[in-house]
């Protein structure tokens, strides 16, 4: 699972976002990068029927809603 939920978890205590938020973090580089968070949640949610077990308890723990 990639840092940027993670991230945006644990500063903001949630994973609700519109569908075209873009979350900015710094990398291990320092440099800036852009991840289309909004579009990541939502694909996830469209694909849970085929997401693995550990993926879907990966989510729910970090405050995924599923529906």
């Amino acid at each position: 699972m990639s840092r940027c939920p993670r991230s945006r978890w644990k500063a903001q205590g949630h994973l609700q976002v519109p569908r075209k938020w873009v979350e900015r973090i710094i990398g291990e580089d320092q440099e800036e990068r852009e991840h289309k968070l909004g579009a990541w949640i939502g694909n996830q949610r469209s694909r849970a029927a085929t997401l693995t077990p550990e993926r879907m308890e990966l989510l729910s723990a970090i405050g995924m809603r599923w529906s």
